[in-house]
């Protein structure tokens, strides 16, 4: 059985937010572990050949996620998770943003509001992401940055670890 689902991604009729779903072959816990924990986190998060590295995770209300997206030659740009609100195994919402390796936040990127919403399906879970943005330009940077491709094929990878 293929554990490769498409990812898709659309922007609603207020060009401030995308909407993203995605199936996974697995069960509820096992998506939701893959997340909330930076062992797993840092096995998929990051689209190749970057890899995710994490800081520091606190995955809980009021928590942060500080990691850094690291390039082949070893570079690294600096990304913090503000977890304003976390349904175990449901939901959380979260604002991400571009940040110092301290976690002081960079205005190199506008920031992005994350409500991502689990379930289970018939065949294993689902993912339904919103990220809203403060306005269409904010939108349109991250998109430009290459957001869909990458969030794509981080998503692909987390097939990958899903499935090992």
């Amino acid at each position: 059985m293929s554990n490769t689902h498409e990812t898709k991604i659309t922007r609603d009729d207020s060009g401030r937010k995308l909407l993203i779903t995605r199936d996974f072959s697995a069960p509820l816990a096992k998506v939701w572990r893959a997340w909330t924990e930076s062992e797993l986190l840092d096995q998929w998060w990051a689209p190749k050949p970057y890899r995710a590295q994490t800081k520091s995770i606190r995955f809980e209300t009021g928590g942060r996620w500080l990691y850094a997206m690291v390039g082949p030659e070893g570079d690294k740009h600096w990304c913090r998770v503000d977890i304003e609100e976390v349904v175990k195994e449901k939901s959380f919402q979260a604002v991400a943003g571009f940040c110092d390796e301290n976690g002081v936040l960079v205005d190199t990127a506008p920031p992005m509001h994350w409500f991502a919403r689990f379930s289970a399906t018939d065949t294993g879970s689902r993912l339904d992401l919103e990220m809203r943005f403060n306005s269409e330009t904010d939108l349109e940077t991250i998109v430009q940055m290459g957001f869909k491709e990458g969030f794509t094929m981080a998503l692909g990878n987390l097939d990958e670890l899903l499935a090992a």
